[in-house]
């Protein structure tokens, strides 16, 4: 089968002083068709530049990219009426209706859904006349969701779609994104919010500084920790610890430094506990707080890239 997106060796180098910056760096992606694709990376990473690159509004320094086994430069119009993009940022005219706004979207397309039908998936048929300037963030959200999919297409771009919605404005979004994808369609997926990629993805690829660092589903970047469940820790005063004896204690696959805290990847956390209990008692650390819990991708992302997902890396990508 053909895949949906494949690209290698992406290359996208921005002049710059001292030096230039390279925001994508050989990147290599191949995304299945009729599949929900995140790809995930700290402010800075290069995923914006390569979805740019990926639908066809920037040009790469370098490097192979075919959308639906097409090349950008080989009748994009054609290629273009297949896709479906909403940005990071869709500023829409706020002075039209909803309606008013898919029916302008449906028009550049040659075929396409009926804009009421599209309406109604995002559920804004009761706003279907209301001029998007009254409308709420969730609302502009969906409806900028509702114009990437009007003109019915087989690959979806969507670019942080549920920033600063509130929880039930996000759960609106991911039901409509579901029932795109039941359809056999195609979803690359760029968003800040780890229980999002989880609940939506069926792959995942984690980016840093312009490369894959990590590829594979949900399931199998967690299992790259080695341990099912995390034990996080801190002691009176957030005292430095010698990580040593905590490698050493039983079940422990992994030790990383928190901010005033430590947290333990353990395999058997039943076992784990009372060793590690028994040495902070036997070296005179009093608990200050310990909680338990399953892992996470997020923890997964922490681990490969140092960083939470909004933290940038002091460079813009």
């Amino acid at each position: 089968m053909t895949p949906a997106i494949r690209c290698r060796g992406l290359h996208k180098r921005y002049p710059a002083k001292p030096a230039p910056v390279d925001a994508v760096n050989g990147l290599d992606l191949e995304v299945f068709a009729g599949e929900c694709f995140g790809l995930l990376g700290p402010n800075g990473a290069g995923k914006t530049t390569t979805i740019e690159i990926l639908e066809g509004l920037l040009a790469p320094t370098d490097g192979e990219v075919e959308i639906l086994g097409r090349r950008w430069g080989e009748n994009d119009n054609d290629l273009r009426q297949r896709l479906g993009i909403s940005l990071q940022e869709t500023r829409l005219a706020e002075k039209i209706t909803v309606l008013e706004t898919v029916t302008l979207f449906r028009s550049f397309y040659a075929r396409g859904q009926a804009p009421e039908a599209v309406v109604e998936q995002v559920d804004l048929t009761d706003k279907a006349n209301a001029y998007v300037g009254k409308l709420s963030g969730g609302q502009k959200q969906r409806l900028a969701v509702a114009c990437a999919l009007v003109g019915d297409p087989e690959l979806v771009f969507l670019d942080e779609p549920t920033m600063g919605l509130d929880p039930n404005a996000r759960r609106q979004v991911w039901e409509i994104l579901r029932k795109f994808k039941a359809q056999g369609r195609t979803i690359l997926l760029t968003t800040h919010y780890m229980d999002e990629a989880e609940r939506l993805c069926d792959r995942i690829a984690i980016v840093d500084h312009g490369k894959v660092i990590a590829l594979g589903t949900p399931a199998e970047l967690i299992a790259r920790l080695g341990g099912d469940h995390l034990i996080e820790f801190a002691v009176n005063d957030g005292a430095v610890l010698d990580e040593r004896p905590l490698q050493a204690l039983p079940d422990v696959t992994g030790v990383r430094r928190l901010e005033d805290a430590y947290c333990l990847t353990v395999t058997a956390p039943h076992v784990t506990l009372p060793a590690l209990l028994n040495w902070l008692e036997s070296t005179h650390q009093p608990l200050a707080r310990l909680t338990t819990r399953h892992a996470s991708l997020e923890d997964v992302f922490v681990s490969l890239t140092g960083r939470q997902l909004g933290e940038d890396d002091g460079v813009r990508r």
